[in-house]
Parts: C-alpha cells; sequence; structure tokens
C-alpha cells in the first residue's frame, strides 16, 4: 500500500476537490480528528456504550439510555458551542416508568433555565445548542412508539366511571398505585381534586364559623368549562408507576361549653387536618373563635386553607359597655399556594343592645370569604361558598352528570335575639346555632366548617366535616 505525506491538498483547477472514487470509502485513521467539515445534523451514535447511569453527554454523539432499573439524568455539556449536538433514544422502551433527566449543564433549555425530563415509552429526541439566550433547542422529539398506553391504577373506591376517565375516591387513608403510567399518545396525566378536614366551630356566646379545609384541584378535560372552582385549577401530575400514599383530613373538632356562670372557659374551635395526595397538600380549615368574653386571642378565628370565623365578642365586658369592634377572621391560603386553596374568615361583631347580642364571623370557604357579622338586627355573618364542581370529575363517587360543592365555611352563631345565625356555605358548612337551639355538624367528606355556637352553656359550636381525595385519569 502506497502512502503520501503532504501538508495540505488542493485540486489543480477549479475549486471541487474529489476524495476516492465512486462506491469508496474514506475514512479518519484511529485516534484522527476533523475540523472544518461541520456537522450535517446528525450524530454518532454510541452503540458500545448502553447507558444505565447518570453521564455527560458529548457534542456530536448520540446515545441509548436504558432507564429500566431507574431513573437517571443525561448531562449536556456544560460549555457549549452554537451547533453543539446531542441525540438521545430510549433503549428499553422505559421513560414512562423511569423517567430520563436531561441536565442543562449550566445553559438553558428551550430558553429556560431548567432541566427537561424525558417521559414518553420509546422517546428520541435531539438538541442543538443554537446561542445563550435559547440554549438546547429541540429539533427533534419522537415517541417511535405509536401504540397508546394509557394509565391504570387501583385504589380506593374506583368502580365510578365518566366516560373514557376511571375515578378513584378516597374517603379515608390509602395508597393510590399506578401499574402503567400510559404515554402522551394514549394518556400519562392524572387529575385531583383535594380536600382537607374543615375547621371546627367556636363555642358560645356568638362563636366563629370554621373555615374550610384547603381545596386544591387540577383538570383540563371536565365539561363546561365554565364552573365555580376552575379559577382554582393548578397543574395536572404525570404518572409513574409507584405507590401514592393517600391521606384524607379529619373534621376540626367543635369549641366546647364552659359549665361555669356567663359560659366559663368555653373554646374555639379545633383546626381541620390535611389532606395529601402525591406532591399536593391541602391545608385543614382554621378553627372558629369563642365568642365568651373575656377573651383575647381565643377569640380570634385561626389561620388554615381557610381561615376561621371571629368570635361574638372580643375583650372584656357584657352588655352595653362590650366592645363593639369583635374579633378578626384568620387568614385563608395558609400556607400560601397558587392557585390559592381558600379564602380569609369574617370579622365578629358585638352589638351592646340588646345585652350580649354577640355574633360570629363566617368562615371562609373555598372561593368567598367568610362574611363579616353585621350589626343590630343583621345576622352573623355566614360561611363562604365552596368551589363547584361537574360530577364528570367524580365527586363523591357519584356517576357523573349532576353538580358539587366542596369546602364551604361554616356560618358564624348568635347570642341573642335580634337577627340570625350565619347561614352555612355551599359545600357543606355548617349553619351557626341562634340562642341555645342545638345545631348540625359539617357534612363529612366535602371539607366544610363547623357552625359556630349561639348563647352559653350548654351548647357547643359543631364539628368541620371530614376531606376527600379524588383521582381521575383517562383509562381508554
Amino acid at each position: 500500500m502506497s502512502k503520501i505525506e503532504v501538508n495540505t491538498v488542493e485540486p489543480q483547477c477549479g475549486t471541487t476537490l474529489t476524495l476516492g472514487g465512486s462506491g469508496d470509502t474514506v475514512t479518519l485513521g484511529s485516534g484522527a480528528s476533523q475540523s472544518g467539515f461541520g456537522r450535517t445534523g446528525t450524530v454518532d451514535w454510541q452503540t458500545g456504550s448502553i447507558k444505565t447511569a447518570t453521564f455527560t453527554a458529548a457534542n456530536g454523539e448520540g446515545y441509548f439510555a436504558n432507564t429500566t432499573s431507574g431513573a437517571f439524568t443525561m448531562n449536556l455539556p456544560s460549555s457549549p458551542s452554537a451547533g453543539n449536538i446531542v441525540s438521545v433514544k430510549d433503549y428499553a422502551g422505559t421513560f414512562d416508568n423511569n423517567n430520563l433527566t436531561v441536565g442543562r449543564g449550566g445553559s438553558n433549555i428551550e430558553g429556560q433555565a431548567s432541566d427537561k425530563v424525558l417521559s414518553d415509552e420509546s422517546q428520541a429526541v435531539t438538541f442543538v445548542y443554537v446561542d445563550a439566550t435559547k440554549g438546547w433547542l429541540v429539533i427533534n422529539d419522537m415517541n417511535t412508539s405509536q401504540v397508546p398506553s394509557f394509565v391504570a391504577a387501583t385504589g380506593g373506591n374506583s368502580t365510578a366511571t365518566c366516560g373514557d376517565y376511571k375515578i378513584h375516591t378516597f374517603t379515608g387513608p390509602g395508597t393510590f398505585c399506578v401499574t402503567s403510567a400510559g404515554n402522551v399518545a394514549g394518556n400519562n396525566k392524572i387529575e385531583y381534586l383535594v380536600v382537607a378536614g374543615g375547621g371546627g366551630g367556636g363555642g358560645p356566646q356568638g362563636g366563629g364559623g370554621g373555615g374550610a379545609g384547603g381545596l386544591r384541584f387540577a383538570s383540563t378535560s371536565i365539561a363546561p368549562l365554565t364552573y365555580p372552582a376552575k379559577p382554582l385549577a393548578g397543574t395536572e401530575i404525570t404518572a409513574a408507576a409507584q405507590a401514592y400514599p393517600i391521606a384524607v383530613g379529619g373534621g376540626g373538632a367543635k369549641g366546647s361549653s364552659g359549665s361555669g356562670g356567663g359560659g366559663c372557659c368555653s373554646q374555639e374551635g379545633t383546626s381541620g387536618t390535611n389532606s395529601s395526595f402525591s406532591i399536593i397538600t391541602s391545608a385543614g380549615g382554621g378553627g372558629g373563635g369563642v365568642g365568651q368574653a373575656p377573651r383575647g386571642p381565643e377569640a380570634q378565628g385561626k389561620n388554615g386553607g381557610s381561615g376561621g370565623g371571629g368570635g361574638g365578642r372580643a375583650g372584656s365586658g357584657t352588655g352595653s359597655s362590650a366592645p363593639a369592634t369583635g374579633a378578626p377572621g384568620g387568614s385563608g391560603n395558609n400556607p400560601p399556594v397558587t392557585p390559592a386553596q381558600g379564602t380569609d374568615g369574617g370579622k365578629s361583631r358585638t352589638t351592646g343592645s340588646p345585652p350580649n347580642a354577640d355574633r360570629g364571623g363566617g368562615g371562609g370557604g373555598a372561593i368567598a370569604a367568610g362574611s363579616n357579622a353585621g350589626a343590630s338586627t343583621d345576622p352573623a355573618g355566614a360561611g363562604g361558598a365552596g368551589g363547584g364542581f361537574p360530577t364528570a370529575f367524580g365527586s363523591n363517587g357519584q356517576p357523573c352528570g349532576s353538580f358539587r360543592y366542596y369546602a364551604g365555611g361554616g356560618g358564624g352563631g348568635l347570642d341573642g335575639p335580634p337577627g340570625c345565625a350565619g347561614a352555612g356555605g355551599l359545600g357543606g358548612g355548617a349553619a351557626g346555632i341562634k340562642d341555645s337551639t342545638p345545631g348540625s355538624n359539617a357534612t363529612d367528606n366535602t371539607g366544610g366548617g363547623g357552625g359556630g355556637a349561639g348563647t352559653s352553656h350548654p351548647i357547643s359550636g359543631t364539628n368541620g366535616g371530614s376531606g376527600i381525595v379524588v383521582i381521575r385519569y383517562k383509562f381508554q
């Protein structure tokens, strides 16, 4: 074999240089590299090294990633130049169960300073680095498996369906177990409704209504397109084949009545407890403030998913000497999330005439704050309205076609005439109590707030309603 050693090869005439003849193969020596030719939008596929653990990609290379044993990360080059290219392909068709994370390597991906998660079965993606603004852009994102796959799962009451959607309802703790995560050709998204337990109503006199349990949900598929809870919609969850623990919050206990003269030692309502699914936690509703004077912080409604209403009297004094300012309601959406999971409780009021005409504030609801208590012959504060859903979402496991509300605030109590106790909010909120008439608890599995107590012992407030978790997904 002859050998030619030169530094430069140039055409004898014209501008075209031909290496080899038709049908020949031109190769670079082992370990040699090329420059100046540029890339044609292709990569060199690394078939001899199937990736099974986190690694850093190199410019011009394509990789087969096998996530059968677990999810891992492919980090893009940390100092890319314009035109750099990297590709990756799902080797075993397992990206839907065990995702591959593409680490941005310090550069943007599609203009965002965040990593990209590949979660589709048999997915193949090519990244090209463009500039510092957009960073790596996806020029090809293909699911080479065209067979639709759908979510399949067990847990809770899973007998309800609505069209192509299956509904799992949890009225107590349990486990939602995903056995198939689906894919984008079919469905891999999970919709949810997570409602916490409502707060208990405050004790006499004129106890505040309990705040509703926090309400969080996500759904892009339910109709009609507009309904009362629609502004609260968050982001659906991408399914993964795993077990998801479910917690369903209990309703808060009522504020009890004291046994001494004037209702001594009465109590504020207890806050409800949290409900949760996956990364979603809804906070228990705040308990209603106690109405009996003299009171300090106990008269204020408690913070929570929705805030409890203020108790009927704040500070010392009775009759015409009682302060008319009342006590504030608790703050809703506590802790804060976006969209907000609830609203504030209403303020209480003491009229001073006739004596002991104390009015509790209403507990906050999912979409409306609790009302402030009125003066003179006005009623106590009403509970705020909860979120309304078409039951195509499977609310409470009911067949699709009707309409349900969740997370209504409890009504404030009224100590003595004139006026009325506060109404409970739509969504299971209990009405407040007037005078010494016994009241009803908030509706269980709605997250409704309990009603505030009326006059002094032996009448107490009423209990908050327990929460609920409903999960919905397309199964066919």
